[in-house]
């Protein structure tokens, strides 16, 4: 980790990442109760998904996700999710389509060192850059796959994006 280095007296140094990429896996698709899932893991350097983790991230879908893709209304029934063990934290990043081209989301992050996640609800963050290179090969594999005049739903399932996106 790098600092940024500033002149503006106002302004406090913040650690700037460097960029390397990252391992992209393919966890299968995760049938729920009214949606299914394309599960990734994303892999930063000595980090692993272990089966907690992806027990971690199926209770993550039943008790928060399921009951806001129903509070939204309007779902479209499939999405994605990617476990993420960063060099910081681990975050696992659930996302469904409603209304034909909304994307929804629902994160959880919980810094290594914390006993508790963090509150995601009221925070503003989106995405890191690695995950943000997964979301948008996911948002085209949509439009290719479901925003056209004959919609095909299980090739937007099979299609995955790109082992190396990010």
């Amino acid at each position: 980790m790098q600092y940024r280095h500033s002149e503006d007296p106002g302004v406090t140094e913040q650690p700037l990442d460097i960029y390397q990429p990252r391992a992209v896996e393919n966890l299968g698709v995760w049938p729920f109760d009214g949606l299914s899932l394309k599960a990734y893991g994303i892999v930063a350097d000595g980090q692993g998904i272990d089966a907690e983790m992806q027990y971690l991230a199926r209770q993550i879908v039943n008790q928060e996700v399921l009951p806001r893709v129903e509070t939204e209304g309007a779902s479209n029934g499939m999405g994605f999710i990617f476990i993420h063990p960063g060099a910081l934290g681990l975050t696992i990043s659930s996302h469904w389509w409603c209304q034909g081209s909304v994307l929804c989301q629902h994160n959880y992050r919980k810094p290594y060192a914390a006993s508790q996640p963090l509150n995601t609800r009221d925070r503003t963050v989106v995405a890191c850059v690695w995950e943000l290179a997964l979301i948008h090969a996911e948002q085209e594999i949509w439009r290719h796959t479901m925003m056209r005049p004959d919609p095909d739903p299980k090739g937007y399932l099979k299609t995955r994006a790109p082992m190396n996106v990010v």
